[in-house]
Parts: structure tokens; sequence; C-alpha cells
């Protein structure tokens, strides 16, 4: 099924970009759907035979069988094409879908791409500029090739959890499935770059993103502490950073406030809206050195004055003059009033459920409205693409007869 033309614009950036995507689960369809958001064509190649995507199965949220919302949270703007890739007349669909594309995308685990022919020696043939993307868990080399991995066991491994919660409790992961999604990000800028450099020279590539080098990778500073000075970071009281103060949870009057005074002209204009200038020439307070030195004290000091106003109430004094954040729980933050400014939150078009409410875009294209269709049902789009392949009506039927597409 195509995009209904009132929920495309025709200035997306992506357009005319298509990425076929042998995706299911999290974090391949995360990064994809950044894609599909500006505007490329995702098709999502769906092995109907075993229900299509798995993420359509995960609950315990539903709108209807097959249709979870964990599935139409990383699937908008998609298209699906049901096709039983590992059959003869599977495989010559591929191919020829292949040929006209400029992705082949897939988030599987390290051995399964070539034992499918997804990687570049493979698919070469079909198209020698096509780029081929692979999302594993640890790559597709290597002892863990085979393994299967997930999120959570990435944060474990890649220390995460040790620098998670508060010291002295278990190691703790993240509230959200941020490896998934990093990693996904991680994808879809593999797939732009895999684009550039075909569009550039006619000749495709390999390009590998995994859950293990990407939950690695973004150690990022703590690591560089490590490998270069021997500094082993643990985990601090009240989520604080670990060198600069204030930088941390601090009470309220009726709850909490993060302050992140993490520029020193911020720690001077604290100190005003506190009132507590003096705190500026304290030598105990004055620099970043000395209130790190200082910090149980200085903690105990901040603490005492934002106890004595709510959260809102320093919100409201400190807005756009001192780095600061309430904490809110989920239904808080949604149902805050700032996403309403900027449209943050848009209403999603499916022909059965109607407008199903998701969050829009991080990117914001100049000149572009993005689109706005809810995840495709199993298979919904397959008469379409295989018509515009150069099937004919009758081929479709048989293919179908045969249970080769869906």
């Amino acid at each position: 099924m195509t995009q209904p033309a009132s929920t495309m614009s025709g200035n997306q950036p992506l357009a005319g970009l298509r990425i076929v995507a042998v995706e299911q689960y999290g974090a391949g369809p995360f990064g994809t759907q950044q894609l599909a958001d500006l505007g490329a064509e995702v098709i999502k190649i769906e092995n109907h035979k075993d229900g299509g995507d798995i993420g359509r199965h995960v609950g315990p949220y539903f709108f209807g069988p097959g249709d979870s919302h964990f599935y139409e949270s990383l699937n908008r703007n998609k298209r699906s094409l049901g096709l039983d890739l590992k059959s003869l007349e599977g495989r010559a669909v591929l191919e020829k879908l292949v040929a006209e594309s400029d992705v082949v995308f897939n988030n599987l685990r390290g051995d399964l791409p070539v034992k499918l022919g997804l990687d570049y020696a493979a698919l070469s043939k079909a198209n020698p500029a096509i780029a081929c993307v692979h999302l594993s868990a640890y790559g597709r080399t290597g002892s863990r090739a085979a393994w299967p991995g997930y999120d959570y066991l990435m944060q474990a491994e890649a220390g995460y959890l040790s620098l998670t919660g508060e010291p002295g409790t278990p190691p703790s992961r993240f509230g959200l499935s941020i490896v998934d999604f990093m990693t996904g990000t991680t994808a879809a800028l593999a797939i732009l770059a895999g684009v550039v450099s075909a569009r550039a020279s006619g000749v495709g590539r390999d390009l590998d993103v995994s859950l293990f080098d990407v939950a690695l990778g973004n150690l990022n500073y703590v690591a560089e502490w490590y490998l270069n000075g021997g500094v082993k970071v643990e985990r601090t009281a009240r989520s604080s950073h670990p060198s600069l103060t204030p930088s941390q949870l601090y009470t309220t009057a009726d709850g909490w406030i993060f302050v992140m005074c993490n520029k020193e002209k911020f720690w001077q204009t604290l100190t005003v809206l506190i009132e507590r200038p003096e705190w500026a020439e304290d030598p105990r307070y004055a620099t970043f050195a000395d209130r790190l030195a200082n910090r149980p004290a200085f903690n105990a000091d901040l603490d005492a004055v934002l106890a004595t106003r709510t959260t809102a109430a320093w919100m409201e004094r400190f807005a756009g003059r001192v780095p600061a954040a309430p904490v809110l729980d989920v239904a808080q933050a949604l149902d805050n009033p700032y996403l309403a400014e900027a449209d943050r939150i848009l209403d999603f078009q499916h022909p059965e459920h109607g407008p199903l409410p998701g969050i829009a875009s991080s990117i914001r294209a100049g000149g572009a409205t993005h689109p706005t269709v809810a995840a495709p049902t199993l298979g919904q789009d397959t008469d379409d693409i295989l018509a515009k392949l150069g099937y004919a009506a009758a081929e479709v039927a048989d293919l179908r007869d045969r249970a080769v597409i869906r």
C-alpha cells in the first residue's frame, strides 16, 4: 500500500532511498525507522510462515493479533513484504528487489547473513552498488559470531551496570533498552555511509555494527580515563557527575531536581538565584576543584537551601539561566506541556485503529513534514511491490498459492 498523499511531504531529505530490511524485534527496526521518518522507503522482508517480525507478538499490550504496541513503536512509515527467503522463488524476488535498491540491511545473528546470502559477496551479483549493512550481537567474525545477544547482556559486560544506581546497591541496568537504541542509530549512520560511498564509486560493500561494539564505544571518556590513567570510575551518590559539582540530584520541598552547573558561569549564577552569593567566593566552594574536595558538606548545604522551595518554584527561578530539570515519571514526561509546543507527539494513521499517538522524529528537516503512517500489517505491500518489479497478477497469485509470499 502506498502512503496516502496527505501524510507525505514532497521534500523529504531521504526521498528516493530504498532500503530492504530483513529485520525484527528492536535494534534494527529502531534504526531503519529513523530513516523511514525522513522519507526513505523501508521495505520490511517478513517471514510470514513464522508470523512475521517477532516484535508483532511482544506483549503485554496489543492493538490486535500480530499488532503490538511494541511493534508499532518501531515500524512506522515502513512497508511490509511477506516473503520466504529460503525458497528459490523467494530468493528470485529478493534479487529483483535488490537490483532496484540502495541498501540491504539485517539484524540477524552474526553467522546468518552469509548462510542466507545477505552479504555483499552474494548480493553484488544482483547489484554491484548495493550496500549491505549487518547489525548483530557480537559481529560476523570471531569466536562469538554465532552467539545470540541482547541489550541487557551488553550493559552487563560493557560495565554499564557497575556505573548505574546508588553505591552499595546491586548492579543496575538502564531503565530503557539504551544499547538497542544506540546500536540502531549507529546502524542508520552505517546505512547512510554505505550509500554515500556506493553512489560515489559505483561499488557497494559490507558494513558491520554490533551491540557489543556500540556498548563498548559509548564508554568513551570513562574508557579513556582507565586506558590512559588507570582510573576506575564507580557509582556515585544521587547520580552525580564523577568530577563536576554541582551536577546531580538535589532535594526540594516536594521532590527532586537535577542541577548541572557544568560551567563555572552557571555556578556563579546559581549562587545569586539561591540567595547565597557569598558561596561564589567561599574557599570551600569557589571552584570545581574546591567543591569536589568538599562535596559532602557542599551537597548538604545546597540540599538545605533547595529544600525551602518546590521543584516547580526552583524551575521557574532557574529557567534559562541555570541548567536544571525536574525529575518526572514517564507519564509526567509525556504529559509535559512543553511537548505540545513543537508537535513532539504526533498521530500516526492506522487503517484499522485510527490515529495512534507516538513520538515524532528526533530530526527536524527544514521544509519537510515527516510522514505519519502507522506500522504496516504483515504483507500489506506485497502486491504493490511485486507489481512494480514486473510480476503479473497471475504470477503473484501463484506465488501466494505456494506460500512463497503473503
